[in-house]
């Protein structure tokens, strides 16, 4: 295999410290709508993937009716609510971003979210000027993970071949677009996940990147 020259991000749970702050947005939504669901029923039934498909599963779970048009715009406002008062980089971000960057190893962030909800995040946790013209939105390549477009587009933005690209995920969905898109796959654990798949690496903390570039 080549050697790694650009470095994928997920962002959500990879890059940003989010996955609590988005599935306490999602049960505070719901509720309002007459669910009865925790943040750690949330958590525990977390998959990532498109925000529509998140919403349209869990009104199916809890035996909702309530449109896409009223949920969609309530749960953003709550995320962002959440994320301006408590998101943070993942452990070992700032470190690694910096690593790569001295190593002159390329990375770029690749994510299903919108692109301004990304650079958002990105903002409210401090790392998006290490991520100018790094971007890469499902919205941008009209494809959404698990799907491998998104991936395949990112590395071939960055002017990068797929086995020179290292991606790392820590969702079912994204860690499946990765092996799909054909690139050397890393998950990064997260509070109640399990090993995904033997055919990807598993760290703990990004600092653990190291090892693998």
């Amino acid at each position: 295999m080549s050697q790694i020259r650009c470095v994928i991000f997920d962002c959500d749970g990879t890059l940003i410290d989010s996955e609590r702050l988005c599935c306490e947005a999602l049960a505070k939504v719901f509720n309002r709508h007459g669910a009865n669901m925790s943040t750690q029923d949330a958590l525990r039934h977390f998959e990532g993937g498109k925000l529509a498909d998140i919403l349209m599963s869990t009104c199916e779970r809890l035996g909702l009716s309530v449109s896409l048009d009223t949920l969609e715009p309530e749960y953003r406002q709550e995320v962002d609510r959440l994320f301006r008062r408590h998101l943070k980089p993942m452990e070992g971000a700032t470190e690694i971003i910096a690593r790569l960057k001295a190593a002159g190893i390329e990375y770029c962030v690749a994510s299903n979210g919108p692109r301004e909800k990304i650079e958002r995040s990105l903002f409210l946790a401090g790392l998006l000027p290490d991520f100018h013209g790094r971007i890469f939105s499902a919205f941008d390549a009209n494809s959404w993970k698990p799907d491998p477009d998104l991936i395949q587009y990112s590395a071939m933005n960055m002017g990068f071949s797929l086995d020179e690209c290292l991606y790392i995920d820590d969702t079912a969905k994204g860690l499946e677009a990765g092996l799909r898109a054909g690139v050397k796959t890393v998950q990064l654990l997260s509070r109640n996940a399990q090993s995904y798949s033997q055919q990807v690496k598993t760290i703990e903390n990004l600092k653990e990147l190291r090892g693998l570039i």
